[in-house]
């Protein structure tokens, strides 16, 4: 019978032996599995580490999708497998209560899937720094974008490239913080539409020419500004990552997505001229626009207004427990596919060309939920549902 654990009954090194200090000698299975358990304990909040298993076989020279066929069972078809609490308990020695701090899946009762995403990816390398073999994958919140410990951007599902440290930028990690207030106030379903809601919206405003909307010329300074030391100019090829420039956005949308998810200002926002007036004062201060009004044309808030404010917020396209893959550790390997390599590489060759930073972000897939909706006209091509996305067909068209 495979054992990861050793002999239970051989006796334990002390902490001056070679044994205890050679890492390929340790009890590795109760390290890694602690290790694992203290990193969802940390900054990084509810984050789930997805890399327990083939970390403890690259330890102990294991076959990693060998040691998942030992640990699963098929369910709810034989092509499909989900891991088995005690299997797992009796090859690691762990009891299945701190199996499941490491393995989300384990949860009983399970955990609400929606409020995570679907991708397993690596998080901030200060919190990972410590556990030994190789990459921590983790399902991560919708809502955690930084690790607010370490300052450092996690951003959203990307290809795996390192984010920014973000010491020159508190407001980033501050926005974090509001981030996780809102998420608290009106619940994960709520804030994740308002939030990709709000990144949809600065990511118009920033692909606008300021002499076509001068009430956004100071934001779109700072968010030029923030996108020029992520990603300097002349040094696209290695620091380029769609992640970052939702960095650069991240802070005002933050601040716009808690008046898009409190259902007081999404009623104001549904109704009449009176209440209209209050909600657009309001978030035109939020956006350094005083003298903002809904345009019928290029206003991706006028277009919220009218055809999404009244109604429920929208839902992740798939969760983690639904999406083919990412399961078994062999799966790991392919969480950047070649698709996801080619639409890097065609928004490098866009932004390096053109430094448009808003057309980047409005076509990741990040925003797909906001752009089209159950609701939304439908569009043969992707870019026209991204123009339908800031315009209106009645409430704000000038009169004729």
């Amino acid at each position: 019978m495979l054992s990861v654990t050793g002999s239970p009954s051989a006796p334990r090194p002390s902490r001056t032996s070679p044994r205890a200090l050679a890492p390929s000698a340790r009890p590795l299975t109760l390290r890694a599995d602690a290790t694992a358990h203290a990193a969802d304990r940390g900054p990084t909040g509810t984050a789930r580490n997805r890399r327990l298993l083939p970390r403890l076989a690259t330890l102990h020279g294991l076959d990693g999708d060998e040691l998942w066929k030992r640990v699963s069972v098929p369910t709810p078809s034989p092509a499909r497998r989900t891991i088995d609490a005690h299997q797992l308990s009796a090859l690691t020695g762990r009891p299945p209560g701190d199996l499941a701090g490491a393995l989300l899946e384990l949860r009983d009762p399970p955990p609400v899937w929606e409020a995570f995403r679907h991708i397993p990816r690596i998080g901030c390398p200060r919190c990972d720094a410590r556990h030994p073999g190789g990459p921590v994958f983790r399902i991560f919140p919708h809502h955690r974008y930084v690790c607010t410990r370490h300052q450092y951007w996690i951003g959203p599902p990307d290809i795996n490239h390192p984010g920014p440290r973000l010491e020159i930028f508190p407001d980033i990690v501050a926005a974090q913080r509001r981030h996780l207030r809102l998420v608290r106030r009106h619940g994960p379903a709520a804030a994740y539409d308002a939030v990709l809601t709000a990144f949809m919206i600065c990511a118009h405003l920033w692909d606008q020419n300021p002499d076509d909307n001068p009430g956004m010329a100071l934001n779109q300074a700072v968010w030029n500004v923030r996108a020029f030391v992520f990603i300097p100019k002349n040094t696209e090829q290695e620091t380029f990552s769609a992640s970052r420039l939702f960095a650069a956005i991240y802070p005002e949308a933050i601040s716009i997505a808690a008046l898009l998810c409190s259902p007081t200002w999404r009623r104001l926002a549904a109704g009449d001229d009176e209440q209209l007036s209050r909600f657009t004062t309001e978030i035109g201060w939020r956006l350094c626009d005083p003298l903002y009004q809904p345009r019928g044309e290029r206003d991706p808030i006028a277009h919220w207004i009218e055809q999404d404010c009244w109604r429920p917020p929208s839902p992740p396209p798939t969760t983690f427990a639904t999406a083919p893959g990412h399961r078994r550790p062999g799966h790991l390997d392919t969480t950047v596919t070649r698709a996801n390599r080619e639409r890097h590489d065609k928004a490098l060759l866009w932004f390096s060309r053109k430094r448009r930073p808003g057309h980047v972000i409005l076509h990741h897939r990040t925003v797909h939920p906001v752009v089209i909706r159950e609701w939304s006209t439908p569009m043969e091509r992707f870019a026209s549902a991204i123009w339908q996305s800031q315009r209106t067909t009645h409430r704000f068209k000038p009169s004729t």
